[in-house]
C-alpha cells in the first residue's frame, strides 16, 4: 500500500490506540516506548503488540540465521542434534520476549472486554489467495459490519522489500508449492517446485475495493505481516493473531478460505446464547466445502451442522497423533445446541474470556496436527463446554495436494537447505501436546532422557485445567490410552452421536 504510516489518519487512529492497515513492514513508530508499556502492563495499545512481534520475528529470524550459517551446523545435521539446535533457538527468542508479554496479562484480558456484541474475527494466513474474497464474504454477509473486527496474520512471499516496507513486485522471487506434474514409470505421482511471482495481498486487495476501505481506514483490519520464510505454522500464526484482538465482545477464529450466510454473526451470537453452559460455551465444527470462485454468490446456503464426536490416529503421518473427525449431523428440530468432546482449530466462536481462560499456547513452532486435540483438552478441563452449531453458517475450501498450494512446512526446509528437517523439529515439539494428552513415550522422564526438557516450558499454564481432570476428559471423549502399544484408543461416542447432553 502506497498510504504514509505518519499520514494523518494513521497518526490519529494511533493516538487513540488503534492499529492502521501499515504499509508491509513498516516500522511503528515510537515502537521502544510502546513495547515497554505494552510488555510491562501499565499501557497495552494494539501498534505496540504489532511492534513487539515485529521485534521477536526479527531477532527470530536473525538468531535462526546464525544457527544455520554457523560452522557447527553441517557437523549438527551428522548427528541429528541440528533439530534439537533449532529447537532450542525458538525457545530462547520466546522465552525473551513472548512469556514477559504473556506474563504481564496472566488472569487478566489485554484490554477490558466490551459488551457491544461485537466480533473479533481471528484469521491467520499462509500465501492465502482467497484472503481477499474471505474478508469480502464476512463483511458483505454480515448483519452488523461496523461491529465486526479482523485480526489478519498474512504470511506471505512479498518479494524484494524496500526500506519504506513496500515491495518491488518484479521477477519471480517465489517458488509454488509441490505441483503434481506427471506420473513416472511406476505411476506414482511426480512433483515439481516452479518459481512464481510475489504473492498478491489480499488485505491491499480487500481495501482498495470503495466498499470496504472505511473498514480499514477505522481500524477494523488489524494486520500483522511475516515473510513466508520466517513462517512457524499454523498454531504460531494464531497465537500472533489473538493478540490483535482489541476488547470485543466475542472471538471467533477460523481459516481465511471461507464462505459466509448471510447474518452470519448474528446468528453465532444467538447460537452459543441458546448454549445451556453459556457464558462459558464454544461452538465449533467442520465447515462443509465449497470449490471454485462464484461470481454470483449471495451466502452460505445453511445446512443442518455435524458433531465433531470421533477421533482417530493415522499411521501414515510422519508425527503421528490423535486426530479429531465428525459424527453425526443434527436432525433439525433439536432446541438447542448439544455437546461435543472436541475443538476444531479451523472454526470456533466464543466468549472474549476464552481468551483469559485458555490462553493461546506461544511454544507450540511447526505444529498442525495436534493442535486441536491440546485445545479441546484445554478448553474442556478449564471449565468450557462444546457445542456444534445446529447450521453450518460457513463453508471452507478444502485443498487436495494436486492443487500445488505453498504450505508451511515446504518454506521451513527451504530456509535451512534441509528437506525434512521440519518433521524432527516438529517431532520434538509435538512431546509438548503428547505429555499433556498423556502418551507413553512423552513423561518428562523420557523427554529429560532425551535432553529436549525445555518443549516443556511453562506446560502448567499452557495445560490440563484444574476445574476438570485429565481422566474426566479422556472418559467424557470416549478415549483411552493404551500404554502397550502407545497409542490413543478412540471408542465409539454414543452420547455425542445422539445429541444427549445439552
Amino acid at each position: 500500500m502506497k498510504e504514509s504510516i505518519k499520514s494523518k489518519a494513521n497518526t490519529k487512529l494511533m493516538a487513540k490506540g488503534g492499529l492502521p492497515v501499515l504499509p508491509i513492514f513498516a516500522p511503528v513508530p515510537d515502537s521502544e516506548a510502546l513495547i515497554e508499556t505494552t510488555m510491562d502492563g501499565s499501557n497495552p495499545t494494539l501498534p505496540g503488540i504489532v511492534a513487539l512481534i515485529q521485534k521477536y520475528l526479527k531477532e527470530m529470524d536473525a538468531a535462526n540465521k546464525r544457527l544455520r550459517d554457523s560452522e557447527d551446523f553441517d557437523e549438527m545435521g551428522l548427528t541429528n542434534s541440528d533439530s534439537k539446535a533449532i529447537v532450542q533457538a525458538f525457545f530462547d527468542v520466546s522465552l525473551k520476549y513472548l512469556k514477559p508479554f504473556d506474563d504481564a496479562y496472566r488472569g487478566r484480558s489485554i484490554f477490558p472486554i466490551r459488551e457491544d456484541e461485537s466480533i473479533f474475527l481471528s484469521l491467520a494466513a499462509y500465501r492465502e489467495h482467497l484472503l481477499a474474497d474471505t474478508l469480502t464474504y464476512a463483511f458483505t454477509q454480515a448483519k452488523d459490519p461496523d461491529n465486526l473486527f479482523v485480526g489478519a496474520v498474512v504470511q506471505n512471499c512479498f518479494g524484494k522489500v524496500l526500506e519504506d516496507g513496500t515491495i518491488d513486485p518484479s521477477g519471480k522471487p517465489c517458488k509454488t508449492g509441490l505441483e503434481v506434474v506427471g506420473k513416472n514409470s511406476a505411476g506414482k505421482d511426480m512433483t515439481k517446485m516452479s518459481d512464481a511471482p510475489p504473492d498478491h495481498n489480499g488485505i491491499a486487495d480487500f481495501c482498495a475495493k470503495p466498499s470496504f476501505r472505511k473498514y480499514c481506514e477505522s481500524g477494523q483490519v488489524r494486520v500483522l505481516y511475516v515473510n513466508a520464510s520466517e513462517s512457524l505454522g499454523p498454531a504460531m500464526a494464531r497465537y500472533y493473531a489473538s493478540k490483535l484482538w482489541g476488547g470485543e465482545t466475542y472471538f471467533i477464529q477460523c481459516d481465511s478460505h471461507l464462505q459466509f450466510a448471510t447474518h452470519w454473526d448474528d446468528k453465532y451470537i444467538q447460537e452459543v446464547k441458546a448454549t445451556s453452559n453459556y457464558p462459558k460455551s464454544v461452538l465449533s465444527s467442520y465447515p462443509p466445502g465449497f470449490t471454485g470462485h462464484d461470481p454470483n454468490f449471495k451466502g452460505v446456503r445453511e445446512t443442518p451442522g455435524a458433531r465433531l464426536c470421533t477421533c482417530e490416529t493415522k499411521k501414515d503421518e510422519p508425527n503421528a497423533i490423535v486426530r479429531i473427525n465428525t459424527g453425526s449431523g443434527y436432525r433439525g428440530t433439536e432446541p438447542r445446541p448439544t455437546q461435543i468432546p472436541y475443538i476444531a482449530a479451523g472454526f470456533f466462536f466464543a466468549r472474549s474470556e476464552f481468551l483469559i481462560d485458555v490462553p493461546f499456547d506461544p511454544y507450540l513452532p511447526w505444529c498442525f496436527m495436534g493442535e486441536e486435540i491440546a485445545l479441546s483438552m484445554r478448553a474442556w478441563t478449564r471449565g468450557w463446554n462444546i457445542y456444534a452449531p445446529r447450521k453450518n453458517l460457513i463453508a471452507h475450501q478444502y485443498r487436495p495436494g494436486r492443487m500445488g498450494l505453498p504450505k508451511f512446512w515446504e518454506s521451513v526446509d527451504q530456509f535451512w537447505g534441509r528437506p525434512g528437517i521440519i518433521y524432527r523439529a516438529q517431532a520434538k515439539v509435538l512431546k509438548r501436546i503428547k505429555h499433556m494428552v498423556g502418551y507413553p513415550d512423552a513423561k518428562r522422564e523420557s523427554i529429560e532422557k532425551e535432553g529436549i526438557e525445555v518443549v516443556l516450558t511453562e506446560i502448567e499454564e499452557y495445560g490440563i485445567g484444574k476445574e476438570r481432570s485429565w481422566n474426566e476428559f479422556l472418559e467424557f471423549a470416549s478415549m483411552e490410552m493404551d500404554e502397550a502399544s502407545g497409542r490413543v484408543v478412540c471408542h465409539a461416542n454414543k452420547w455425542c452421536n445422539q445429541g444427549l447432553k445439552d
